[in-house]
């Protein structure tokens, strides 16, 4: 388990906001949570190419529980515009304060890394960068279209901040045409105010309702955690958002508490609930749905993508 606070390596703690909170409950993961320690020739090779690129994953920030079996594929999911969020979300371990500048090179290193790794489909979020006049929209742009210039045959996914406040970042991101426009709603709307304080849940619907209406072709994904209090009626209630804004492909997955400062996991769901959601789910008219205990926004991402893309030419 990650730790708050790392004061021998780092001065500074990893969440401030979050040092001096009480320790919430840890409660034991069920057998269907348990995954392999990372150790793989392939996991190695990939890292070392991270490094060597300084570039960031949220593979690592986040401490996702599939970067064992994703690096060892050669699969990564580039987290750009540094390591350090303007946010403080209760669920998240991505470092938080204020974040440097942003590094001019960084899309030239991504379009190079994913040469490299010969990666046929691309998934590149980011910090949020509320500092930015334009939130980031167009080092966005910028890293799409330097990856076209590299990797001209590889599909790329991006995961987005919700762009809050930031008038016209959405449109300078759509308009360098990614495949897949993600932006996860990470939890349903009772809750935002306790794990996703600097968040609006309406915004964030809109934002994605509002890809759609600028390219209709743009294929759509949102996700949510299961496990932080959330009732089942108010996941069946984002379902019908979702759809309600012409959403593609919806993602749940088990959220799993980094730290005793975060946000408690009060309930761990089994996997047959989450096989009964994905089928309610289609039926509401996704046309993609990822749902299992382990399921995260990029996991399998390339191989989604094509039955996303499968999905609908059999539907139109």
């Amino acid at each position: 388990m990650a730790v708050v606070l790392d004061l021998i390596n780092n001065p500074r703690p990893r969440h401030p906001e979050k040092a001096h909170r009480p320790d919430s409950p840890v409660l034991r993961k069920p057998d269907w949570i348990r995954v392999k320690a990372p150790v793989s020739p392939g996991y190695a090779e990939t890292h070392a190419l991270m490094r060597a690129n300084n570039l960031h994953t949220v593979c690592e920030e986040a401490g996702c529980p599939n970067i064992g079996e994703c690096w060892e594929k050669k699969h990564a999911t580039f987290m750009i515009m540094g390591d350090t969020c303007t946010r403080a979300c209760a669920f998240c371990n991505v470092k938080t304060g204020l974040p440097g500048a942003l590094d001019p090179q960084e899309p030239a290193h991504v379009g190079a890394a994913t040469a490299k790794l010969g990666l046929s489909h691309i998934v590149v979020t980011s910090v949020d960068r509320d500092d930015l006049a334009d939130g980031g929209a167009r080092h966005f742009a910028d890293t799409i279209r330097t990856i076209r210039e590299y990797a001209p045959g590889t599909t790329i996914e991006v995961l987005t901040p919700d762009f809050l406040r930031k008038d016209g970042a959405l449109e300078v991101v759509v308009d360098a045409r990614p495949d897949v426009f993600n932006h996860n709603l990470e939890t349903v709307p009772s809750l935002y105010l306790s794990v996703r304080p600097g968040a609006r849940y309406f915004h964030s619907l809109r934002l994605l309702q509002r890809v759609k209406e600028l390219d209709p072709a743009m294929f759509t994904k949102s996700g949510i955690m299961v496990g932080l209090g959330e009732e089942r009626n108010e996941i069946l209630q984002v379902m019908d958002d979702l759809r309600s804004a012409n959403v593609d492909f919806l993602t749940i997955g088990q959220y799993l508490q980094p730290t005793r400062k975060h946000h408690e996991v009060k309930s761990f769901m089994p996997p047959e609930e989450f096989k009964a959601l994905e089928t309610i789910a289609y039926a509401k008219g996704f046309l993609m749905v990822a749902a299992s205990p382990l399921t995260r926004s990029s996991h399998h991402a390339g191989e989604d993508f094509a039955r996303l893309k499968a999905a609908r030419a059999a539907k139109t």
